[in-house]
């Protein structure tokens, strides 16, 4: 997630254009020399960074994992003791990852499976935890979800969430702002159908999430 404010490092201007080529191009479309030009430094320069693309791509990968963890437990230390200004912290710090880091979403649904057994483990590790903070969350705002059901409602959010990069050419959106409040909206109403009771009429268009719902893979 970019929340710094400070010029980004030579190392972190590679990981940023090595996320977008290899989003772009696909990981095996994109040369060492291609990547140092985006940089405006050699190919060969970048092994001083990098001992390679296979390191590039468990970096971001891992990496991005491990960011979303340590903002959402950072925002679970920071809350006021309101369960729904917390879900609503953690929805909004998804969103600015969703909007801002879109090509680490492509990059993840692609090229997962070209990590190292290790760091893919390390990846799924972080990212259950994560799954696990957001759940917790969930049920203290919606009590009657079951543990389950509100797992499979946290796994569906994220999807609605991580659609960023298919919503199109910028240009055809309302604008970050806009497309944030949008998203927003549907997360906090995708929770609130789940927490709906199995043969209760719910809006037209919203499905309700029971817990019958199947667990989403790698929960």
């Amino acid at each position: 997630m970019a929340t710094r404010t400070d010029a980004p490092t030579r190392r972190e201007q590679i990981l940023r254009e090595a996320a977008r080529l290899f989003a772009e191009r696909g990981f095996h479309g994109v040369g060492v020399d291609e990547i140092g030009a985006a940089v405006g430094i050699s190919g060969p320069g970048l092994y001083r960074h990098f001992a390679g693309k296979d390191a590039m791509l468990a970096e971001l990968l891992v990496g991005i994992s491990g960011q979303l963890l340590t903002g959402g437990k950072r925002r679970v230390a920071e809350a006021d003791g309101s369960a729904e200004a917390l879900l609503d912290s953690l929805i909004e710090g998804h969103i600015d990852f969703a909007l801002d880091d879109r090509p680490l979403i492509t990059l993840h649904d692609r090229e997962l499976d070209r990590l190292r057994d290790s760091d893919r483990k390390l990846v799924r590790q972080l990212q259950r935890q994560y799954v696990e903070l957001w759940v917790e969350v969930v049920r203290e705002v919606y009590p009657e979800l079951t543990e389950p059901a509100a797992r499979s409602a946290v796994h569906s959010v994220f999807g609605l969430l991580n659609s960023t990069p298919h919503l199109g050419r910028p240009g055809a959106l309302p604008g970050r702002t806009g497309t944030a409040e949008l998203l927003h909206r549907m997360a906090r109403g995708a929770f609130g159908a789940a927490a709906v009771a199995p043969g209760t009429p719910v809006a037209p268009g919203v499905a309700a999430v029971t817990s019958e719902a199947p667990v989403a893979p790698g929960a």
